[in-house]
């Protein structure tokens, strides 16, 4: 694994982000799809003190920058009574499956870097626990969002090239159109993150920026 880094901060990442989708659209062909706001749901992926807490050793640097872009997503999405789903990893020996051994230590309930961190805005939204990389495993998801008429869903968090990756693989394959802003997702350093954007691009979601979907939300308010 490459070392981790801050690529994405408060102060460059509306210029970084912009030049990774503009990188992307030279390497495949980007498959637009109408975005329908009433129609979807923001999934806001494992934004934990375990990821975001600079004191633990799975800290993301570049997690604290995409902070304010997804609560306003999370406002936007809250003032409108669309969906918002947070998602919440915890595990154990029992359910973490190749998870257990795969990595050095399981992220464990009652651990306190398990909390959601404080500084993600609620918006009155959904909380559901998850044990592997896909938020659609093991859980009742799937019915959650269709039993709320979700037909598509914006997918952020962390980190990009696994929990992200692969719950937006999932969703595909159960259905949703996905929706991926490039500045509201980080991983570890960018080589992840671009390759990550590149196969979901090609054959998963449609990426944009946090802004278009924001601008969506507002003409269809």
């Amino acid at each position: 694994m490459g070392p981790r880094e801050a690529y994405f901060t408060a102060a460059n990442l509306a210029e970084k982000a912009a030049g990774m989708l503009a990188d992307l659209e030279k390497h495949v062909r980007i498959r637009r799809r109408d975005f329908v706001p009433e129609r979807s749901a923001l999934l806001v992926l494992d934004l934990q003190r375990y990821f975001l807490d600079e004191t633990s050793h799975a800290f993301v640097p570049s997690a604290p920058a995409i902070l304010p872009g997804i609560n306003a997503l999370v406002r936007a999405y809250a003032a409108r009574g669309l969906p918002v789903v947070r998602t919440r990893h915890v595990n154990t020996p029992d359910d973490a499956g190749l998870m257990g051994t795969w990595w050095r230590d399981l992220i464990r309930r009652e651990d306190p870097l398990s909390e959601i961190d404080p500084r993600l805005e609620q918006g009155g939204g959904i909380e559901v626990c998850k044990m592997r990389y896909d938020a659609f495993h093991g859980m009742e998801l799937e019915y959650l969002l269709h039993n709320k008429g979700v037909a598509q869903v914006v997918t952020c968090g962390v980190m990009t090239h696994l929990c992200v990756e692969s719950t937006a693989r999932s969703a595909f394959m159960r259905g949703f159109e996905v929706f991926l802003p490039v500045d509201g997702t980080a991983t570890y350093n960018p080589e992840f993150h671009r390759a990550s954007l590149l196969t979901l691009a090609h054959g998963f979601a449609t990426p944009l920026l946090v802004a278009d979907v924001l601008q969506a939300l507002e003409e269809h308010a």
